[in-house]
């Protein structure tokens, strides 16, 4: 039942996001469209007309967080109408749609019609799904949302055309495209008008934009770069072999872009890399680090990297901790190989045991928190700019500096949302954040 035929007057919705960043955006642009058409968000301990809970299918265990959470929500919301969107629903319709509870499943093509899939309302006896194959998703759902957060999150780009071997996503978010550069400046005018002072650039595959509209990420961001209002903005997650030097150095010498990156590399083991059909050898990603702290010395880097790896032997896997140890980033995001149905992976025979992935997790844990700990302590007794964040509830308040170091300061001197100068000091008690003296 379409929009025009009933309201969503008084009716109350709840919002539930697994998985990263761009499914935050997501999540919160499909509450604005409900809020905007009458519903308005459920407070703690009011049950939800509408419950609206967005997947992730990173990994195995992603995917049984998922099916957790459905079977909570429904649960706890036995007659609310139940929307389940997201990379799990778009990899798993049937799946979803059986379990008990749940009402209508849009892939990533309707992901943007949640209005138009409602039904009234009204509980169906079994669930249906409305998603279509990888190479039919063309819809590009736009998304520049702050959410709970200080920050907003500008979505890009979206979908994949790497088809890395380890990795469902493309599979789940189609193939690459993209909006005009025309409809992202206005929509970051939009969230400088309503009081955003930072904005992260979110995506699949951010450095691939441009595949729609015949631009590239320069000219986009030099774009971005010239909307007043805005004083930050975060480029998320881009790949090395996309990340140009044309790139880093306009973040350099820009206005508003902040010096402050997150590089996925997988795997310091160029055989490593082969076998996940990633798109550089760790040589590339070298450089890359060695010219952003060429002209940004401050910088922070942060890396993705995944251990365990279908064919990653013991031997492999310390040649890629020595190259990882030796590189000037900041901190590391370990993740640990999941076997995805479907994938090229599969094929590879080698397989590493869960114990092994674990010691070899941990050793790059502890590797990453030595790295960040020696850069933080780098800045100790410097000036910085903060952005101040909303307090928690009997926390201090907290912010990050322009290269995004967590700093803790006296909430009672600062408001959300403004910049303020401080000096910087020594690590806070669980070592996570500089302590902080504002400046007058």
């Amino acid at each position: 039942m379409g929009n025009a035929e009933f309201t969503l007057e008084g009716r109350s919705a709840s919002f539930y996001t697994l998985g990263c960043k761009l499914n935050f955006s997501e999540t919160s642009t499909i509450m604005r469209q409900l809020i905007e058409a009458g519903a308005h968000k459920a407070v703690r301990g009011e049950k939800a007309d509408i419950c609206v809970i967005n997947t992730c299918s990173v990994t195995e265990v992603a995917d049984k967080k998922c099916r957790q959470a459905i079977h909570k929500i429904v649960r706890e919301n036995p007659d609310a109408y139940i929307v389940v969107t997201g990379c799990y629903g778009q990899l798993q319709p049937g799946v979803v749609a059986d379990i008990p509870g749940v009402d209508i499943v849009l892939g990533q093509d309707q992901k943007g019609n949640i209005l138009e899939n409602l039904n009234g309302l009204q509980k169906r006896d079994h669930g249906i799904s409305k998603t279509v194959g990888t190479n039919d998703i063309k819809n590009f759902v736009p998304s520049c949302s702050r959410g709970d957060r200080t920050r907003f999150f500008l979505k890009v780009q979206d979908g994949c055309d790497y088809y890395c071997t380890y990795c469902t996503v493309a599979y789940a978010r189609g193939h690459s495209r993209n909006p005009s550069i025309g409809s992202l400046v206005e929509q970051a005018r939009q969230a400088a008008a309503e009081g955003g002072r930072e904005i992260v650039i979110t995506g699949v595959n951010i450095g691939d934009f441009g595949k729609s509209t015949g631009d590239s990420f320069i000219d986009l961001i030099r774009e971005l770069d010239r909307v007043e209002g805005i004083s930050r903005y975060r480029i998320s997650s881009i790949e090395p072999n996309l990340l140009t030097d044309q790139v880093i150095d306009f973040v350099a010498q820009s206005r508003a872009f902040m010096p402050h990156f997150h590089i996925p590399l997988q795997s310091g083991s160029n055989e490593v890399l082969k076998l996940m059909h990633r798109r550089y050898e760790r040589e590339l990603f070298a450089g890359k680090v060695a010219r952003i702290k060429s002209v940004m010395p401050d910088a922070f880097i942060g890396v993705d990297v995944i251990v365990g790896m279908r064919g990653e032997t013991d031997e492999l896997f310390e040649d890629a901790y020595r190259f990882i140890e030796s590189l000037d980033v900041t901190q590391l995001h370990v993740f640990s190989y999941s076997e995805r149905p479907g994938t090229a992976a599969l094929r590879i025979p080698y397989q590493v045991s869960p114990q092994v992935k674990h010691e070899r997790s941990q050793r790059l844990l502890e590797l990453s928190d030595h790295k960040t700990r020696a850069f933080y302590e780098v800045h100790i007794g410097r000036e910085a700019t903060v952005l101040v964040e909303r307090p928690r509830r009997g926390m201090p308040a907290h912010g990050f500096t322009d290269n995004y170091i967590r700093v803790e300061m006296d909430s009672a001197r600062v408001q959300e949302n403004s910049l303020v100068r401080v000096r910087l000091g020594g690590l806070n008690a669980a070592g996570d954040a500089l302590m902080a003296t504002i400046m007058e």
